[in-house]
């Protein structure tokens, strides 16, 4: 996680040299269903009857259709109206290298459950993901070696850029022919197969966050074959790391200043000051003491913020707030695979196969100060600009087109993980309604009332520019 707070796992997209429509190929043989949890380790055990699980072949690399094969894992839940049965929604809740499998019981679980009734919702497990052909890149000693506490801060940067170089280099030399097609537009191709093997003319199409970008990878080659498609908080039609990090990084920046002045409506509580500017200055103050402890409660979502006011008031009074737990990677193979939910060598390929950022470190070194001096309350170097640190693969950068097929896009006001100018930037590239949703919170539609939009977009294909109301910041009182 990074260290501000401000980025959390998400996004990126690429476009492959091939076009989409010389890759269709005959229709392949119908899923063999068996129930998830008499197929897949691991499988939650509460789900014992209704979530279904197959695997659908899909080759490597689409330039070779005839060559190496992998399996995607996918999952499906039928309508639970099947008399209204109008056809099939696919979900990714983002990343990339999250898995997506578990996504039709989440649905069903949400208040979004509504577009099961007349839909069978579809998971899957992008390439290089856990049940789906997972790729890993297994650490060795000094994969976290951290740089000597003697060394200039500048060289210190260096030594990790140096490291993470190694690594990257090492782990695509592994297999140089998967890490190059584990891109966004290689994963929208594998759910065309998807769609194909489930036997369907079209699909709907459910993304959050980097989904959003895999939404518009699919809807940019194969737009006559989508149904309906709605993307929450939605990507930038353009991607650069250090561009990622310098808009996620000023959101945070305006969060940060509205989080001082939340405080200071609460002096009563907190004892930070009575106005934004003094409550901003205490918190400063108390950051050059205790450096990232304070930094990580700054820009940190409005239903955090008592939480996080508590914990820096506790902080500043002499207490030490919970540390925040930390994630782990495991080995497998298909359904044998023991899960983690989540791939960061995956996401690292899809990321840089796609960036079109300076991967040189004088370059990434000097937007790293650029941006500490830009947003000061923030402070922070960044998260992704040094990701693609020593990556030897060419860039392959997307390039999103205009659709005619019906899109409801749903941006967040005040998010600072996917800022709302960029549903606003891919509004403009590719078409498509826009709801606002006034919060902070990344991918929240499914869990609030409004979800009820999503339902009947899904239904009835009637898009939404209009605005619905977020959950409240708790009070001070409910902490």
């Amino acid at each position: 996680m990074p260290r501000n707070r401000v980025a959390i796992v998400l996004l990126a997209t690429t476009m492959a040299a091939v076009a989409a429509p010389a890759l269709a190929s005959a229709s392949p043989t119908s899923p063999e269903w068996k129930l998830c949890k008499d197929v897949a380790h691991g499988w939650e055990p509460q789900d014992d009857q209704r979530t279904e699980c197959a695997m659908v072949p899909v080759p490597v690399d689409y330039a070779k259709p005839d060559g190496r094969k992998i399996d995607i894992a996918v999952s499906r839940q039928k309508a639970t109206d099947p008399a209204r049965r109008r056809g099939v929604v696919l979900l990714n809740p983002g990343g990339p290298g999250q898995s997506g499998i578990h996504q039709p019981r989440w649905i069903a679980d949400s208040m979004a459950a509504g577009i099961g009734a007349d839909h069978d919702l579809i998971g899957f497990d992008p390439r290089g993901v856990d049940y789906s052909a997972d790729v890993a890149c297994p650490s060795l000693p000094g994969d976290d070696a951290e740089p000597p506490a003697s060394l200039p801060d500048k060289e210190k940067a260096r030594f990790v850029f140096e490291r993470d170089a190694k690594v990257n280099q090492r782990c695509v030399a592994a297999d140089p022919e998967f890490v190059r097609n584990l891109t966004t537009e290689n994963v929208a191709r594998d759910m065309d197969r998807i769609r194909e093997a489930l036997g369907e003319e079209k699909i709907g199409f459910y993304g959050v966050s980097w989904g959003t970008a895999l939404g518009a990878a699919y809807r940019t080659a194969f737009d006559s074959r989508v149904d309906r498609m709605l993307l929450d908080s939605v990507m930038s039609p353009t991607f650069d790391v250090g561009a990622m990090d310098d808009a996620m990084v000023a959101a945070g920046e305006v969060t940060a200043r509205d989080f001082a002045g939340w405080i200071a409506r609460y002096d009563t509580v907190y004892h930070f000051g009575v106005t934004q500017p003094a409550v901003l200055e205490a918190l400063l103050k108390l950051r050059d003491r205790h450096g990232d402890t304070v930094t990580n409660y700054l820009a940190g979502p409005r239903r955090e913020w008592a939480n996080a006011a508590k914990a820096l008031a506790a902080l500043r009074d002499g207490g030490t707030p919970a540390a925040k737990p930390a994630s782990g990677q495991a080995l497998g193979f298909g359904w044998d695979v023991d899960p983690t939910g989540f791939n960061t060598f995956q996401q690292t390929a899809i990321l840089c196969n796609a960036s079109e950022g300076p991967r040189d470190f004088e370059t990434i070194w000097q937007r790293r100060l650029e941006r500490i001096r830009a947003y000061p309350a923030v402070a922070s170097p960044g998260f992704w600009n040094g990701r693609c640190a020593g990556w030897p693969l060419p860039v392959q950068p997307w390039n999103f087109t205009p659709g005619t097929s019906p899109l409801q896009l749903v941006g967040h006001t005040y998010e600072p993980v996917t800022p709302i100018g960029w549903a606003l930037a891919m509004r403009e590239r590719i078409g498509g309604a826009l709801l606002t949703i006034e919060d902070d919170h990344h991918g929240s539609l499914s869990s609030l009332p409004c979800a009820s939009r999503a339902v009947e977009f899904f239904s009835t294909g009637k898009t939404d520019d209009g605005s619905c109301a977020g959950a409240p910041i708790p009070p001070p009182s409910s902490r």
